[in-house]
């Protein structure tokens, strides 16, 4: 009966290894991403009307801080640290939050990360390391 239950675990380890990569890429792309919404590029451009629409360099320097942060916090979950992974979970629902108030301007982006960030919380709160 173990064997199900260790290999559950080696799953779920496996994707928490993969969240850490996934944080830390998916960081480092929001972090570009609002240095080119800070600069105003004219990569983004929103077609409707939005009830949470900020400005554009906003939108960036809110990216930017969420992208560090996210990189981070992916660093840090390569330790397999209990408040590693509490963190992971926190930061992943915030950057949820963040690019659903985002999908005006990047639709189909704004769609990946946050499925990702499923995949980071759900990952995160199944692995159960052995140093816990």
């Amino acid at each position: 009966m173990s064997e199900p239950t260790s290999t559950k675990q080696g799953w779920a380890q496996g994707t928490s290894i993969g969240a850490a990569i996934i944080m830390v890429t998916v960081g480092i792309l929001q972090f570009l991403q609002g240095i080119a919404a800070v600069a105003e590029d004219q990569v983004f451009v929103v077609g409707i009307e939005y009830v949470y629409q900020f400005d554009l360099t906003s939108w960036g320097w809110i990216h930017i801080v969420i992208g560090a942060i996210v990189a981070v916090v992916g660093f840090a979950l390569f330790t397999g640290a209990s408040w590693a992974r509490l963190l992971a979970i926190v930061v992943a629902s915030i950057s949820m939050i963040a690019n659903f108030l985002w999908i005006p301007y990047y639709p189909w982006w704004s769609l990946l990360i946050i499925a990702l960030d499923v995949v980071v919380i759900w990952a995160v709160s199944t692995w159960k390391p052995a140093n816990d």
